[in-house]
């Protein structure tokens, strides 16, 4: 296994900072680029929250040499796709083309570090804020639970921590962007000594490196970033929300102060969350949907991120059953986890089925990009693919009841969705 996960990569660093990343991969004539800024809603402050969610859109609208709309149909015409994401961590952006129209990528991205200024306009922002606007009404205030995650880690996170608001932002402040400040976030965290990029697939080493020198540099270094550095978060007491929401069912969220993104437990929460909730035979949706049949369904999943992580429980009820009567099946399992522990079949089933979806997801061009721009953010290695894969495959019992032991036995957040009028 060790030699299947063993990913070779060249690495240079530009003299204006940008961290290039290359991987050779002939198997398909397919490339593809992958570009990380090292900026998220961490790096943002109360009053001026959603830019780097806004600049997700922003970095489509043009730039000096690109108009407005080209950089979808370029790419799309050549037969590829694109797309952006923004966390609280990093924002990032990528295309995956044939092999043949590397350049053009790196062209377009290269145009939107280094030229995105001269073409952001007081017209492009109005006209971004409602999209944005509008995409939070559909996604947050419009849509059924929509508000559960702004309303948990709002009470998960004091407001001092950049962690405590939407990755989308505040409405009032989205409403308030003035283009001087979007262009000052923009100097700030968007220049090439807070970036890096992942070039992977049907490529040459030296005519890629060429290629990423070409375009990228020429644009000139921004300021040191300073990164957040919260104190590690714990709540010294647990908060109980009732929210009324246009919903049929009531939902009931459980949120525990977790383990960072690769800290010693966050494989071990991976894995317990595997085996309360993962599964139909997970002990949570066996005893709650199938056995008592008082759940119409269970989930959750724990979030690592960088700065802290977070390990949620969401319970949807059947109709006429209490929140309360499903938190204390919940909580009886818990306990009984940490108590009596869990079987080896459990631990088998969830090591492999988290093992086989990490090797599966690998089959995927763009997603090997991706984790290798996120292994040299976090690990400071693009080729982590095999400790992370024994960070799973080393765990044993006693790692996963110690980390329940650790972590869901402590305060919490408990938020209540449940029908308006109810």
């Amino acid at each position: 296994m060790k030699e299947i996960l063993n990913i070779d990569y060249k690495k240079h660093v530009l003299s204006n900072g940008l961290e290039v990343i290359l991987h050779k991969d002939n198997s398909l004539p397919l490339v593809a680029v992958n570009l990380w800024y090292k900026v998220g809603s961490a790096n943002e402050v109360q009053g001026k929250t959603g830019f780097a969610h806004l600049f997700e859109h922003m970095m489509f609208q043009g730039s000096q040499n690109v108009p407005k709309e080209m950089h979808f149909k370029y790419i799309q015409e050549a037969g590829g796709s694109l797309n952006g994401s923004t966390s609280n961590d990093r924002t990032n952006y990528y295309e995956t083309v044939p092999s043949n129209f590397l350049e053009m990528a790196l062209w377009l991205e290269s145009d939107r570090m280094g030229f995105l200024l001269p073409a952001l306009t007081e017209e492009k922002l109005n006209n971004q804020k409602d999209v944005v606007m509008n995409e939070r009404r559909q996604s947050y205030e419009n849509r059924p639970y929509g508000l559960s995650w702004e309303i948990i880690f709002s009470n998960l996170y004091p407001e001092n921590h950049p962690y405590h608001w939407p990755t989308i932002g505040w409405m009032k402040d989205i409403e308030n962007y003035e283009l001087d400040d979007v262009k000052n976030f923009f100097k700030k965290y968007y220049a090439p000594n807070n970036a890096s990029i992942v070039i992977a697939g049907d490529i040459e080493y030296n005519s890629s490196l060429k290629l990423v020198e070409k375009y990228f540099g020429e644009i000139p270094a921004g300021d040191l970033v300073k990164k957040p550095t919260p104190e590690k978060q714990e709540l010294n007491e647990t908060r109980k929300i009732v929210h009324e929401d246009n919903v049929e069912l009531s939902r009931l969220y459980l949120v525990w102060n977790s383990e960072s993104l690769y800290g010693k437990d966050d494989a071990a929460l991976d894995v317990l969350a595997d085996i309360l909730f993962g599964s139909k035979n997970s002990r949570l949706i066996k005893s709650l949907v199938f056995e008592k049949q008082i759940a119409h369904e269970v989930s959750g999943f724990q979030y690592s991120a960088h700065l802290n992580g977070s390990f949620l429980i969401i319970a949807t009820a059947k109709p006429e059953t209490e929140l309360n009567e499903i938190k204390e099946v919940i909580f009886s399992e818990i306990n009984k986890l940490v108590n009596d522990g869990i079987t080896d079949e459990e631990l088998a089933r969830s090591k492999n089925s988290n093992k086989s979806s990490f090797i599966y997801s690998l089959q995927n061009l763009s997603t090997k990009a991706d984790l290798m721009n996120n292994y040299n953010t976090y690990l400071n290695e693009p080729n982590s693919f095999h400790y992370d894969y024994e960070r799973i495959n080393n765990l044993k019992s006693e790692d996963i009841i110690n980390a329940a032991k650790k972590y869901l036995l402590k305060n919490y957040v408990e938020l209540n969705i449940i029908p308006k009028g109810k």
